[in-house]
């Protein structure tokens, strides 16, 4: 199920603790895409936060949220940039998209396959996507009052397998959200430092988020056993002696 767009808005605009999410992961999409010059740049769920350093270069910024969601005018001040939209079928043309950012998208989607269908469709030949999702193991998941909490969570592996079973690769992967999910007066002034150890400690696997960087692969795998099914669709009737024409007659009479 999708939060509403208003309760989002809430978070990432106005609470200390939302603002300090929205520039935690900001800055790590950022290492990983410090410009999109002429580039076209999607956005689908609720990836607004994340896509206002893109104004500037990019050939074209926007942002997708979807039906069950609601929309939100973006970026406020500017322009409207956002569209709404039926989560299984973008308005987006097939193989248009150079970068697309999914926030809020695919964890909380009741048709996740169908959603990662239209990112692949939608993402050019040497297109890339970063997926950020709840990681199952960290606090963030469990405590209630943030979006993250609400969504379906992921390990790392179970999202890697569920992108690759549809068609992308794996290229960079980056756990972020070390600070606890807490807005207290302590949690703020330490939430800078908490999270540059997290982020020095490779094997402090406790961040709240899993941050996945794909590429499209081009051809796309055929999925095992699919082809087999479509060329010998009468396949589990071998075997079986077809009928001899003249006893079926003479059992009719």
């Amino acid at each position: 199920m999708h939060l509403d767009v208003r309760e989002l808005r809430a978070f990432y605009y106005r609470s200390f603790l939302g603002r300090s999410v929205q520039a935690t992961i900001r800055e790590q999409v950022l290492r990983l895409w410090p410009q999109a010059r002429h580039e076209a740049v999607l956005g689908y769920g609720f990836a607004a936060p994340l896509l206002r350093p893109y104004l500037r270069s990019a050939r074209r910024v926007t942002a997708l949220m979807p039906a069950r969601q609601g929309v939100m005018h973006w970026p406020p001040g500017l322009p409207n940039c956002s569209v709404l939209c039926e989560e299984t079928r973008w308005p987006v043309e097939t193989g248009s998209i150079d970068k697309l950012l999914v926030l809020h998208g695919l964890d909380t989607s009741e048709h996740a396959a169908a959603v990662l269908e239209e990112c692949y469709r939608v993402l050019a030949p040497a297109g890339r996507a970063i997926f950020i999702v709840p990681n199952r193991a960290s606090l963030w998941a469990r405590r209630e009052g943030t979006p993250f909490s609400f969504a379906r969570p992921y390990t790392a592996g179970q999202l890697e397998s569920r992108l690759k079973w549809h068609g992308f690769l794996p290229e960079h992967h980056v756990m972020a959200l070390y600070q606890p999910p807490w807005s207290g007066p302590f949690w703020r002034r330490m939430s800078g430092p908490i999270e540059r150890i997290g982020q020095n400690i490779p094997a402090w696997r406790g961040g709240g988020i899993l941050i996945l960087e794909v590429s499209k692969q081009v051809p796309r795998p055929r999925r095992p056993g699919l082809g087999q099914i479509i060329s010998r669709p009468l396949g589990i009737l071998e075997g079986i002696k077809a009928p001899d024409p003249i006893s079926a007659q003479s059992g009719n009479l």
